[in-house]
């Protein structure tokens, strides 16, 4: 079999062996618009995408385009889902990567690469895009029994080494499980007093993570689980623990964090800095992460 040269590196990092069946799938909802990280053109981070056609749209005396949903915007040079998926390239274990997008998106067509697929199948919530996606799948040839890592499009620090070790932990669990990471700060519940919130009681942290992703589960239950308890679910996780399941909880990290806030996309920028967001550009190519023209990648797809 021929390997995609890009991901080479990947493949001389050890794995444990996958005793249990069952192919692995990565889904990445890519639907949202993350209306709080870019409530209006004028909150835009300096650099993103929006303000770039702002101010090519100002500078020709036409009104500006509206605002690109977060996962666009431009996070150290590249779209923030470019990094995401740059990531998921680098798992030579899996069988293909689905990007589901709203119907009618065609942002990325300008950044197709062999490593991952779009399929417009995209709902009005986080839940129903991935039932779309997981239909798009099994349509495609996947099973029931295989395995899905369903994976926030803005949690742009995500590594390849993180996913692999989700993997690693869930492929021969009875259930899957997901990336999380143990709170450290002081937890406070609320209550409306006397000039604006207040403390209402300190709460246990010992047991308490913050939920991450990716969130990895067999495609069958999965779907099973979202069918049952609608689509208002905010992860796949609640979805199993609603049909009564236990996920695993794999540590994952403080820079798997989900870009919420227009604050985070500078937190986000300074990290890919750090790490000087190498990965994206070679696996993506070109100093504007335009794809990278290859052969030899096998998918389903």
């Amino acid at each position: 079999m021929t390997i995609d040269p890009l991901l080479q590196p990947s493949l001389a990092a050890p794995h444990a062996p996958t005793s249990a069946p069952g192919r692995l799938w990565a889904l990445v909802p890519c639907a949202g618009v993350g209306s709080r990280a870019v409530a209006a053109p004028p909150a835009a981070p300096a650099g993103s995408t929006v303000s770039a056609f702002g101010a090519l749209a100002a500078a020709a005396g036409e009104p500006a385009p509206p605002p690109l949903p977060k996962q666009y915007h431009l996070v150290a040079g590249h779209p923030m889902v470019m990094h995401t998926l740059a990531a998921f390239a680098g798992v030579a274990r899996l069988a293909g990567t689905l990007v589901a997008v709203a119907p009618g998106d065609q942002f990325l067509d300008a950044h197709a690469h062999p490593s991952f697929f779009v399929a417009h199948c995209g709902g009005p919530t986080r839940a129903a895009t991935v039932q779309g996606g997981i239909k798009t799948l099994l349509e495609r040839g996947a099973d029931r029994d295989d395995w899905v890592l369903v994976h926030d499009a803005a949690r742009c620090l995500v590594t390849a080494e993180q996913i692999d070790r989700l993997i690693d932990a869930c492929v021969s669990d009875s259930v899957g499980g997901l990336l999380a990471h143990q709170l450290a700060d002081t937890l406070k519940t609320s209550i409306d007093g006397p000039g604006g919130v207040r403390v209402a009681s300190t709460l246990d942290r010992s047991n308490k993570w913050l939920a991450q992703t990716p969130q990895m589960f067999r495609i069958g239950p999965l779907q099973d689980a979202l069918a049952k308890v609608g689509t208002n679910v905010t992860d796949e996780a609640s979805a199993m623990e609603a049909m009564g399941l236990h996920p695993r909880l794999v540590p994952g990290g403080a820079q798997n964090f989900k870009v919420t806030y227009p604050d985070d996309f500078a937190l986000a920028e300074a990290v890919l800095a750090q790490r000087g967001y190498g990965t994206t550009l070679a696996r993506f190519g070109g100093e504007r992460g335009h794809g990278a023209s290859e052969t030899g990648r096998k998918t389903i797809f």
